[in-house]
């Protein structure tokens, strides 16, 4: 949405429905916004009715909570609330891009409409991730693409999780402050998948002793990465 200092906006029926129903803010009230793009907007509720909510604009201010280290993240797709879990949470920690991969053993399938919808839900669940943790900048959801056509285009230290390997993070260290993790499904990687990704330049790597979930597993290593390069080892 864009935002112009010194002019009016309508929010959309989502954003709308929040400041009136949830927050339920009242004309003057002081907001603040924010459009994905970096910087925040102070601004005030101009009007609020059962149809509109407009906000004035009023100033912007540069304000940034990103982490040093640029994460990717390479999700394999898992079924219902624990997908919903790890993108809402890997926001939170700070990830800068992700993409939903299609792997061998993903149980979800995509018929008809259920892909763009699927994508859609995810997005929905970004943006108010954002919100909740105060980032300013909008992670970005690529499309929904299979494992053999993401692996190629990855860059940075590049890892995928797999508690067979005998590589720990700790054993590793980035050449430049950009990270790609890949993490499985339910099932985990095929052989197969194992071979397409260290093909691609991808180390394995084990998260202790212990074989993780695959939610679990996603926030572990997001939280590894940064204790080890990123703003959780900052004493900012």
């Amino acid at each position: 949405m864009p935002l112009v200092i010194g002019t009016a906006t309508e929010l959309d029926d989502d954003n709308g429905h929040y400041v009136r129903t949830v927050l339920r803010l009242k004309k003057d009230a002081a907001i603040i916004l924010f459009n994905g793009t970096g910087g925040e907007y102070m601004a005030r509720v101009a009007e609020v009715s059962r149809k509109t909510v407009r906000i004035d604009v009023q100033a912007w201010q540069d304000r940034s909570v990103e982490s040093p280290l640029a994460v990717t993240l390479g999700l394999g797709i898992a079924r219902g609330d624990r997908m919903d879990l790890t993108v809402q949470k890997a926001v939170e920690l700070g990830v800068n891009h992700i993409t939903p991969v299609l792997t061998e053993r993903c149980v979800v399938q995509f018929k008809g409409e259920t892909k763009p919808q699927r994508w859609q839900h995810w997005q929905k669940i970004i943006q108010h991730a954002a919100e909740q943790s105060g980032r300013t900048c909008l992670p970005a959801l690529a499309d929904i693409t299979a494992l053999a056509q993401w692996l190629p285009a990855q860059q940075g230290l590049r890892v995928f999780l797999d508690p067979y390997a005998s590589t720990s993070l700790a054993d590793l260290r980035p050449d430049s402050p950009q990270v790609t993790l890949l993490t499985g499904p339910e099932g985990g990687f095929s052989g197969i998948e194992r071979e397409l990704a260290v093909a691609a330049g991808f180390v394995a790597v084990r998260l202790g002793s212990r074989v993780l979930r695959t939610e679990t597993a996603s926030l572990a290593a997001l939280s590894a990465v940064q204790m080890l390069w990123g703003d959780f080892a900052s004493r900012a």
